[in-house]
């Protein structure tokens, strides 16, 4: 787990109900749970804050950390994709963008690529993304700066839920998708008894749920939340997803608990704190 990576979550878990602000001795003292040192946890607040994810401001004689609204952005929108999943009936429609974007702008098609993928699309072809949800607005307003970004966009139907089915085969490798979600059950499934029991505490509780989170986060990059017409008929997402959510939600208190005690002890005045 990176430690930039950890300074967000941190902020996205846990500092967001505690104020949104850090001073650095708090965040010195969570990222310790993760044996990051102090002078990486330093370097990484200056790199982000150069990078224009956090702000900070003075008060006395300490510094105080916050995101910026672009990073509470970006963070919400991962948020989302990561805890809810689309509910209801599929009407049946796919929804397409066929791009086009000049050889000349080889870094600005691989960011295209990668955000169609992040809004849940699949490539039928090498210019031509669908997905069953309609999310084609979200590509035209990420791309709306971008003149040499052509965008057209289409909605249709196929023949049958066969065909719908072999578009989705097609489009997303959802056998190896499958496999690595049961990786995921095989690792924390077992976990729920003790999980329930209490028996992770401090920084135990803290350290897991954060590694909870990094594990799961990959997949809202890769699964597009198909309908259940289109997936295969044992397929383990959806019982994943809420091993997730189940986990996730019993590791909260002791997780919270030991944030709480970390940054009120770095809140002290050194004499008191040690």
């Amino acid at each position: 787990m990176k430690a930039r990576s950890l300074v967000f979550d941190l902020f996205g878990d846990y500092l967001r109900y505690r104020g949104g602000e850090a001073r650095l001795r708090s965040l010195v003292s969570l990222m310790s749970c993760f044996d990051v040192p102090e002078p990486t946890v330093r370097v990484v607040v200056t790199r982000l804050r150069k990078e224009g994810w956090l702000s900070s401001r003075r008060e006395g004689r300490e510094t105080l950390y916050a995101l910026t609204d672009a990073a509470w952005a970006l963070l919400d929108e991962g948020r989302e994709r990561i805890f809810h999943r689309v509910r209801g009936p599929w009407d049946g429609h796919w929804h397409m963008v066929i791009y086009s974007v000049p050889e000349s702008e080889r870094g600005l098609r691989e960011q295209l690529r990668k955000k169609l993928a992040w809004f849940g699309f699949g490539p039928l072809s090498a210019a031509v993304w669908l997905s069953p949800h309609d999310r084609t607005g979200l590509v035209r307003e990420a791309f709306a700066g971008e003149p040499a970004v052509q965008l057209d966009v289409f909605r249709s139907r196929s023949g049958d839920t066969g065909a719908d089915r072999d578009i989705a085969a097609r489009a997303w490798d959802l056998e190896e998708l499958d496999g690595v979600y049961v990786q995921l059950l095989e690792t924390y499934q077992p976990r729920l008894a003790a999980y329930r029991a209490g028996d992770l505490q401090g920084a135990d509780a803290l350290v897991e749920r954060m590694n909870l989170i990094h594990d799961y986060r990959r997949f809202p990059f890769r699964d597009p939340d198909l309908p259940p017409e289109l997936l295969p008929a044992d397929w383990h997402g959806r019982r994943a997803h809420e091993v997730f959510l189940e986990a996730h939600g019993l590791l909260r208190r002791p997780a919270e608990a030991c944030v709480d005690a970390l940054i009120g002890s770095a809140a002290l005045p050194e004499e008191a704190a040690g």
